[in-house]
Parts: structure tokens; sequence; C-alpha cells
């Protein structure tokens, strides 16, 4: 069995890769959107979705389950708004939504994403 870690750490890898099936680690909005609202904030995390999945041979095409973590439950429908625009249509993965603390106050959203590598 061939397991392929991407951008190895002491507490995590960003991607793991095993029997073709990718498992991303939770995904935030980057630094220059962590002081907006949650639109911006969403669109900023599925942007570094959009660029790990690239980085590892995927796509949003190829999605097999999310798990979103809100902060405030309030959130949902403007972060759906986003989430609805970026998955393609006929390719929507599982998906479970929560509200929970993050660690850092700033952030309103994470996601953690497992997709199909191509090829």
């Amino acid at each position: 069995m061939s397991i392929q870690r991407h951008d190895t750490q002491a507490r995590m890898s960003r991607a793991v890769i095993h029997n073709g099936v990718a498992y991303l680690c939770g995904q935030v909005p980057g630094p220059e959107a962590r002081n907006g609202d949650i639109t911006e904030q969403t669109q900023s995390m599925l942007a570094r979705v959009d660029a790990l999945l690239e980085e590892i041979g995927s796509d949003r095409e190829h999605l097999l389950a999310a798990t979103v973590y809100l902060t405030n439950g309030e959130d949902a429908a403007a972060m759906n708004a986003v989430w609805d625009a970026w998955v393609p249509e006929g390719h929507a993965p599982t998906r479970t939504c929560v509200c929970a603390p993050l660690p850092a106050k700033e952030l309103l959203v994470e996601v953690t994403v497992t997709a199909v590598v191509k090829g």
C-alpha cells in the first residue's frame, strides 16, 4: 500500500493520498480575507481548496466528501451561496456542515475535503 504525503510537517500533512483518494487538511481563508465577512472568507477558502486539489492532481469535479465548519450558524445561507456557485453542477460531494469554534477568533469558516486523484 502506497501512501503519499504532501507538505508534511511535524503536526500534519496538507494532503495524504492513499489508493487514489486524497484527504486534504482543513482549509481556512487566506490571510487577505481573514478580516472579511463570511462571503469573502468562503471564497478565499475555496480558492485554497482549488489550489491544493490542482497541486495533487485533482479538481472539484472529483470531490467525494466535505465537512464545513462555521463559527456562526447564521452564516450558513451566505456560505451556501458561495458553495453552490463553486460546486460544478452534477458533482456535489457528500457534505456535512457543523457549528464549531475555530482556533483563531477571526476565522468564520473551515472545510475539509476528500477527493479522487485524476488518472
